[in-house]
């Protein structure tokens, strides 16, 4: 870690807001990349403004679909939309929870998993042992920090980043930042992380 903070530098926090817009823009985040997520969310925003449920909601499957919403993620982000509205899903409360019942909660929401949850928790909730299992960014950038001859495995990247723990969001931070090229090549700056 000391040779990733000698090469780049403190990296940046890149925090979001809480709430719906957030979660919708990580659920656009999984599996694909920045870009395209990015690409989509701007979309969005031309197309409603402000991202809050109800306006969401009253875009046709189709309308999400041209955007770049696929099928299942028009359904997760219909139910997180819905959950605010009814109340079934507070992300203020969920803010006041510690980490393990603060992740437990935003599991029970349908289409977030490990890797999402941890996210909330290192961008928004900004908790310092939050790591995202099954990062394929981070997973590279483990590689390369410990010159590995090939990109490690998850299991293999979440036993090093145990050795991390309690700043495990810490050494997160520096690895997306290396990943990126450190300050000359920052492109979560640029889509809003």
């Amino acid at each position: 870690m000391a040779r990733l903070a000698d090469r780049n530098g403190v990296p940046p926090l890149w925090p979001r807001d809480p709430g719906f817009a957030t979660m919708l823009r990580f659920i656009l985040e999984q599996q694909v990349s920045l870009a395209s997520a990015d690409a989509a969310y701007r979309r969005l925003v031309e197309a409603i403004g402000a991202v809050r449920p109800q306006p969401f909601l009253g875009l046709s499957d189709d309308e999400l679909r041209a955007i770049g919403f696929s099928r299942q993620k028009t359904g997760y982000v219909r139910g997180v939309a819905s959950g605010v509205l009814d109340g079934t899903i507070d992300f203020d409360a969920i803010a006041k929870l510690d980490d393990a019942d603060a992740a437990s909660q935003l599991l029970q929401i349908r289409g977030v998993g490990p890797w999402t949850a941890a996210c909330y928790l290192l961008f928004v909730l900004r908790r310092p042992d939050a790591w995202p299992p099954g990062d394929r960014a981070l997973q590279v950038a483990v590689g390369r920090l410990l010159d590995l001859p090939d990109v490690p495995d998850v299991a293999e990247t979440n036993r090093w980043a145990d050795g991390w723990r309690p700043l495990r969001a810490v050494a997160a931070r520096m690895l997306w930042y290396d990943y990126l090229g450190g300050p000359r090549g920052d492109r979560f700056g640029e889509d809003g992380r």
